[in-house]
C-alpha cells in the first residue's frame, strides 16, 4: 500500500497526541486509589513496590472479541513481548517472545505458570498450542516478567522470561454470570492465482503443444487442442465461511458464608476457515479458599479438567493444492458428466489419472477438496491442571508463615488417521494388476497414538514478613524447595503400504519394541531464596537465588547458580511529597543470572548420557535378532547462561491517573549457546550434535504509556500503547564464523536452508543473493551482484539480512459513555523480512507444465511477466524477500449494557470485528509470520462476532 509509511508514522503520533490532551476539570468526587497486587515468583507484592520489569495485564485490558486460546488475550498489549501465532487454524501454535530470543537451539518460549503450577515445555501429542488448554474466560491476569531481577527465582526455566497466569477466585455476594457468542469467519485475502480463462490463454501462448491437459477429455494426438474447459477456483473450494460459539458459565461467591468459592464451565466450538478443520473444547474449573483456625490455615484449591477434540488436517496438501490445482479441472465427477472407469473409483471426487501399460495411475495433484473431506484424524485431549497451596500462619509468630504447593498437569491424548472407502490417498496398483482390477484401497485406520503425560510439582518454603515504621520499614526473607518430575510415557500403531498388494499393513515396532513404545522422563530439583528490604518505605532492595539441577547434564555439569537484586526508588515521595500532580515516579535498576537447559525438543531427553534406542525394522542387519544403535551424547553439555540489566521508571502523573506508564532499557547477553550443529562426516554417531558455543546479546528499550484524556461521571476515554526495541547480535560462535539453521530449509529446490547464524548479525538471518535490476527496476535473470570481484558468483558473494523485525508495538483505545463502550487495538512491527515462496514456487512460466507427469500446475496471475529461470542461485535471491512491516487494526467491539432488565440482572449486548484490516506492502497473504517463510499459510480469518453477557 503505498501511503502505509504515511500510516506507520501516524500510528505512534495518535498515541503522543493523545498524551498531550491536558487532564480536564473533573467534578466527580476524588477516588481512592488501589494499589493493584502484582504476582511474583513464589508470591505477590504490591505493583508500587515492584524492583523488576513486570508488565501486569488485567481483565480490563484483555483483547476483545472471538477468543479461543489465552496467548490471543495479550498480543501487542505489553511492551517487548512479540506474540505470532503460526496462522489461523483454531490450535494455531503460538511463538512467544519476550525481549528476542536467548538461544539458537534451545526453547526460547517463556515459562507459564498457572496458579503456581510450571507448565511442561513439551506439549502433549496432537497439541499444537498449549494455551488452548485453559479456558480464556477463567483468566483473572497476567504478569509477564521481563528481567532477570524478577525471573531469577525460576532459575534455569526463567532465561526466556515468564509468565505468570492467574485464574479468578470467588468471594461474596453469590453472583452467577453467563456468557455466550456466535462467531462468522471468513477468509480476507486469497493469493492471486490465474481462474480457468487466464490459465487457458496462459498455456495456448507460451506452452501451445499442452493445451489437450486443459480442462478434461483431451487427445494427446492433438495437442494444441483442450478438452472441455471447467471454471474452478480452488481455494474457495476449500475455504468455508466457518461459524463457531463460545459459551461459559460461572457461579462465585462464598460458600456457607465464609469459603470464597467459584465453579466454572465452558463449552467451545471453534471452525477454521478450511473445511473439515473443527476444535470443540469442554472445561471445568473449581477454585475453593477455606481457612481454618481463625485464620491461621489457609488452603487454595485450583481444580481444572479440559477435554478437547481436534480435527487435524493435511494444511500442505489441501492448501498447498489448492493453489497448484488445474483451474480448467472440475471438483466432482457429475460436474462434468462423467462416469464408469476410471472416473468413478474416487467417492465422486475428479482426480487425473493416465493409463500406463494395464493400469491407471493418479497424475499429479490430489484433488485438494478429496483430501480434505476424505480424511478424518481426530486428536483427542483430557487434561488435568491442579494444585494445592497449603499456607499455614504460625500462632506463636504469626509473621513467619509455612507454604506447601502441590501440583499435578496430566494429560492424556488420543490421536488417529482414518481414511474413507475410496479416499484418493490410499489408491494403490498392485504388482501385475490389470485393468478393471487394477487398483485396490485402504479405508480405515492410517495411524494412531496414545500417550500420558504427568508434571508433578512440589514447592515448599517458609516466609518471614513483618512491617515496620521508620528505618526499616518492610522486611521479608523466604527459603525453601522446589521439585519438579515429568513423565511422557506412549505408544504407536503405525503402517506401511504392501508393494505387493498394495493394502495397508500394520508396521509393528522391532522384537524389542513391537508396540513402538516410548517413556521419557526430565526430573528438576532446586533451593530457592528471597529477600524484600525497605528502608523509609522509599528504598527498596530485592535479592533473589535459587540453585537448580537438571537430568538432562552429567553430575559434574547439573547444578547452575543463578542470583538477582533489584533496586527502587520512589522518587516522589523524596522529591515530589508535596506534588498533587506527581502520583509515582520511580527508578529501578535490576541485574541477575537465569539459566536455560530445554534442549528436548532437539536433543531429546538424555542429550549428555551414553544410550542405545533400538534398532528400525528398516535398519536391521540381523532379520529376527533384536539390535540397538548408538545414540549421540555429549557429555560436557551444561547451562545456557544469560545475565542481564535492566533500568526503569515508573510514572504516573496528575489527578486520576491521567497519565501513566513506564520506560525500561535493557542489556541481556546469552553465554555457553546450546545449539545443534552439523558433523563433518565420520567425526560423530550422527551428521548433527548439540553442544555449547559462543555468546548472544539483546539490549533494546521498551515504553508503555497509557492516557486518560477523558474522564467524567458519564464518560470515560482512555488510550493506551506500548512500544518495544530489541537489537539481538551474536557475539562468539567459538571456532566457526557461521552456524547454519537446520530449521529454516525452504519448500523449493532440494534441502536449501534460508537462515544462517553469523558472528556479528541477527539470528537467524537470511544468507541470501543480491538481485540485480535494469534501469526500469526489473529484476534481470540469474545477475546477481559479484561483492568479492572475484568474477564469480557462489557462496562468497552471498551476504546477510535480519528477518526479525526490531520494533513492535501495539496500541489500544476506550471510549466508554453511560451504557456504551467502544474498544479498539492496533498492532504492529516495523522492519522484518519474510520470503515470499509463493513468487517462486508458482511464479516461474516453467512451473506450469509438467516436468515428469502429464499434469499442469497452476501459478500466479503475474507469472507471466515473470523473467526467472530455474536455477541453483535462483532459490537465494533476496528479490523473494519482502519487507514485513504492518499494521493491523485487531479489533474493533462495541457495547451496551442494558441494566437490571430482571431483578439485579444487567445484560451486555456487544458485536465485534477481529483481524479487520492490515495495512502492509507485503505481496504475499499474511506479513505476520514467525519463521519468515510464507508457505502454504493457513490464512487468519476476518471474524464477526455477537455476544451476550449476563451478570445476575
Amino acid at each position: 500500500m503505498k501511503n502505509f509509511t504515511t500510516v506507520l508514522k501516524i500510528a505512534p503520533a495518535f498515541l503522543l497526541a493523545s498524551a498531550m490532551v491536558h487532564a480536564q476539570t473533573d467534578s466527580t468526587t476524588k477516588e481512592k486509589k488501589i494499589d493493584e497486587v502484582v504476582l511474583v515468583g513464589y508470591g505477590r507484592q504490591k505493583k508500587s513496590d515492584l524492583t523488576g520489569a513486570i508488565t501486569a495485564v488485567s481483565e480490563k485490558d484483555f483483547n476483545k472479541g472471538a477468543i479461543v486460546s489465552a496467548d490471543q488475550l495479550i498480543a501487542g498489549k505489553a511492551p517487548g513481548v512479540r506474540i505470532t501465532s503460526s496462522g489461523g487454524s483454531p490450535d494455531a501454535a503460538p511463538n512467544i517472545r519476550i525481549r528476542g530470543g536467548s538461544s539458537f537451539s534451545a526453547n526460547n518460549n517463556p515459562l507459564i505458570v498457572i496458579d503456581g503450577v510450571p507448565l511442561d515445555t513439551n506439549n502433549p501429542a496432537g497439541v499444537a498450542n498449549p494455551l488452548n488448554l485453559i479456558n480464556p474466560n477463567d483468566i483473572e491476569s497476567f504478569s509477564i516478567l521481563k528481567d532477570a531481577s524478577a525471573t531469577a527465582i525460576y532459575g534455569n526455566r526463567g532465561s526466556n522470561g515468564v509468565i505468570i497466569i492467574k485464574t479468578k477466585r470467588g468471594g461474596g455476594k453469590l453472583r452467577v454470570s453467563l456468557n455466550t457468542n456466535v462467531s462468522v469467519g471468513t477468509v480476507s485475502r486469497y493469493i492471486d492465482v490465474m481462474d480457468a480463462g487466464e490459465f487457458t490463454s496462459f498455456i495456448n501462448q507460451n506452452y501451445p503443444n499442452f493445451n489437450y491437459l486443459l480442462g478434461v477429455g483431451g487427445d494427446p494426438n492433438n495437442k494444441t487442442i483442450p478438452g472441455k474447459i471447467y471454471d474452478t477456483d480452488w481455494q474457495k473450494v476449500i475455504y468455508r465461511n466457518s461459524v463457531s460459539s463460545d459459551n461459559n458459565l460461572s457461579v462465585s461467591g462464598s460458600l456457607f458464608n465464609k469459603v470464597p468459592t467459584r465453579l466454572s464451565l465452558g463449552y467451545n466450538r471453534t471452525e477454521g476457515v478450511v473445511r473439515t478443520s473443527d476444535y470443540e473444547r469442554f472445561s471445568a474449573g473449581l477454585n475453593i479458599t477455606p481457612t481454618f483456625f481463625d485464620n491461621h490455615l489457609k488452603i487454595d484449591f485450583s481444580l481444572k479438567g479440559l477435554f478437547s477434540k481436534l480435527n487435524a488436517i493435511d494444511d500442505g496438501g489441501a492448501i498447498g493444492g489448492a493453489l497448484n490445482m488445474n483451474p480448467t479441472l472440475p471438483v466432482y465427477i457429475s460436474d462434468a458428466g462423467l462416469t464408469g472407469q476410471p472416473y468413478d473409483r474416487f467417492g465422486g471426487y475428479y482426480q487425473n489419472v493416465v493409463l500406463k501399460g494395464n493400469q491407471y495411475l493418479i497424475q499429479g495433484q490430489s484433488n485438494p477438496l478429496a483430501i480434505l473431506m476424505q480424511r478424518q484424524s481426530p486428536q483427542r485431549i483430557s487434561k488435568f491442571l491442579g494444585n494445592a497451596e497449603i499456607n499455614y500462619k504460625f500462632h506463636f509468630l504469626p509473621d513467619l508463615r509455612a507454604v506447601v504447593n502441590l501440583g499435578l498437569e496430566a494429560s492424556r491424548s488420543n490421536l488417529k488417521t482414518v481414511y474413507d472407502n475410496n479416499a484418493i490417498a490410499t489408491y494403490r496398483n498392485p504388482q501385475s494388476s490389470v485393468v478393471p482390477n487394477d487398483y485396490v484401497f485402504s479405508p480405515g485406520v492410517d495411524y494412531a497414538e496414545h500417550q500420558s503425560i504427568v508434571n508433578q510439582t512440589m514447592d515448599a518454603y517458609l516466609v518471614y514478613e513483618k512491617k515496620y515504621s521508620g528505618f526499616l520499614s518492610h522486611f521479608l526473607v523466604q527459603g525453601g524447595y522446589s521439585y519438579q518430575n515429568f513423565k511422557n510415557d506412549g505408544y504407536k500403531d503405525q503402517y506401511r503400504y504392501d508393494d505387493a498388494s498394495g493394502l495397508r499393513v500394520p508396521n509393528p515396532g522391532t522384537i524389542l519394541n513391537p508396540s513402538n513404545r516410548y517413556y521419557n522422563v526430565l526430573n528438576l530439583q532446586s533451593f530457592i531464596g528471597r529477600a524484600n528490604i525497605d528502608f523509609y518505605d522509599k528504598y527498596l532492595f530485592t535479592l533473589n537465588f535459587r540453585a537448580d539441577a537438571s537430568s538432562l547434564f552429567q553430575k559434574g555439569e547439573r547444578w547452575g547458580y543463578f542470583p538477582g537484586v533489584g533496586f527502587a526508588w520512589k522518587v516522589n515521595k523524596d522529591l515530589f511529597r508535596e506534588s498533587a500532580n506527581v502520583n509515582d515516579l520511580k527508578l529501578r535498576l535490576g541485574w541477575g543470572r537465569t539459566g536455560n537447559a530445554d534442549i528436548v525438543g532437539v536433543a531429546g531427553f538424555y542429550p549428555s548420557s551414553a544410550y542405545f534406542s533400538i534398532g528400525g525394522s528398516n535398519s536391521q542387519y540381523f532379520p529376527g535378532v533384536g539390535t540397538y544403535s548408538a545414540l549421540p551424547f555429549n557429555p560436557n553439555l551444561t547451562w545456557e547462561t544469560a545475565e542481564t540489566w535492566n533500568g526503569g521508571i515508573d510514572f504516573s502523573f496528575f489527578r486520576q491517573e491521567r497519565i501513566s506508564g513506564s520506560v525500561d532499557v535493557y542489556q541481556r547477553k546469552t553465554t555457553n549457546l546450546l545449539a545443534k550443529v552439523t558433523l563433518p562426516p565420520g567425526q560423530g554417531l550422527t551428521n548433527e550434535f548439540t553442544k555449547n558455543i559462543g555468546s548472544l546479546e539483546n539490549k533494546g528499550i521498551e515504553l508503555n504509556l497509557t492516557v486518560v484524556p477523558v474522564k467524567t461521571e458519564n464518560i470515560n476515554w482512555s488510550v493506551s500503547g506500548n512500544f518495544g526495541y530489541n537489537d539481538s547480535k551474536i557475539l562468539d560462535l567459538g571456532d566457526v564464523k557461521n552456524i547454519q539453521v537446520l530449521d529454516s530449509t525452504l519448500p523449493v529446490g532440494t534441502g536449501v536452508k534460508l537462515a544462517t547464524n553469523t558472528v556479528g548479525g541477527q539470528p537467524y538471518s537470511a544468507w541470501v543473493l543480491q538481485q540485480v535490476y535494469d534501469a526500469n527496476g526489473k529484476p534481470l535473470d540469474n545477475v546477481y551482484v559479484d561483492r568479492n570481484n572475484d568474477g564469480i558468483i557462489n557462496e562468497n558473494d552471498r551476504y546477510f539480512k535480519p528477518i526479525r523485525p526490531r520494533w513492535t508495538y501495539g496500541f489500544s483505545t476506550t471510549f466508554n459513555y453511560k451504557n456504551w463502550d467502544l474498544n479498539a487495538a492496533f498492532r504492529g512491527q516495523i522492519g522484518g523480512l519474510i520470503y515470499n515462496t509463493r513468487k517462486i514456487a508458482q511464479g516461474l512460466k516453467s512451473y506450469t507444465i509438467p516436468s515428469n507427469s502429464l499434469n499442469l500446475n497452476n501459478t500466479l496471475a503475474s507469472t507471466a511477466d515473470s523473467p526467472f529461470t530455474i536455477s541453483d542461485n535462483l532459490y537465494l535471491s533476496d528479490y523473494f524477500l519482502e519487507d514485513a512491516t504492518f499494521l493491523k487494526l485487531d479489533n474493533v467491539t462495541l457495547g451496551y449494557v442494558f441494566k437490571n432488565v430482571f431483578k439485579s440482572t444487567n445484560v451486555r449486548v456487544y458485536a465485534s470485528v477481529n483481524n479487520v484490516y492490515t495495512w502492509t506492502n507485503y505481496t504475499g497473504q499474511d506479513p505476520e509470520n514467525f519463521t519468515g517463510i510464507d508457505n502454504n499459510f493457513y490464512p487468519r480469518p476476518r471474524t464477526y462476532t455477537v455476544g451476550f453477557n449476563f451478570n445476575f
